[in-house]
């Protein structure tokens, strides 16, 4: 049986054996799916995170965002800033510490929270996938990102000889 320390040299640097490129094309796959669902919502896809965060917890510090979806301020501010002036966000610098930024949806922007009630299950069919199959994939990825997260790439070894 071939194990990744046991795959032959010439495949390490195959494109289609490199699970970070399966999960780049996936996630583009995702990307032009979501463009099409989200289109009358008039979202883009890092908006509709953005609004899924806000939904699911309220008003939050900026920082606090960026930590739900793993972006930078300099990413999350003029998503931030399009979804004011789409109606839907109200910033507003904390009282406490005016460094501190937060957003919180609008009532236009829970409105349109009802109107996104249907892009998960379009999603799902989409996926062709059971909701245990989703499950499973969500928990594999969710493992992958927390050792990923905890690896010490200066420590691993690179005697691996496959895939």
């Amino acid at each position: 049986m071939e194990t990744p320390t046991t795959a032959p040299e010439e495949e390490l640097l195959r494109l289609e054996n490199q699970i970070c490129f399966s999960l780049h094309a996936a996630s583009r796959a995702f990307n032009s799916a979501y463009r099409t669902v989200l289109k009358d919502l008039g979202l883009t896809y890092p908006q509709y995170l953005v609004m899924l965060v806000l939904w699911e917890h309220g008003e939050l510090p900026v920082k606090r965002i960026g930590e739900h979806l793993r972006l930078d301020s300099g990413t999350l501010s003029p998503l931030l800033k399009r979804l004011e002036s789409a109606g839907y966000v109200e910033r507003r610098r904390s009282a406490d510490d005016e460094r501190s930024v937060t957003a919180r949806p609008t009532a236009a922007g829970y409105g349109l929270r009802k109107q996104a009630l249907d892009v998960p299950r379009r999603i799902a069919a989409a996926t062709g996938f059971s909701l245990e199959e989703m499950r499973e994939v969500r928990a594999r990825l969710r493992a992958l990102t927390e050792t990923l997260d905890a690896a010490d790439l200066d420590a691993v070894s690179g005697d691996c000889t496959g895939l």
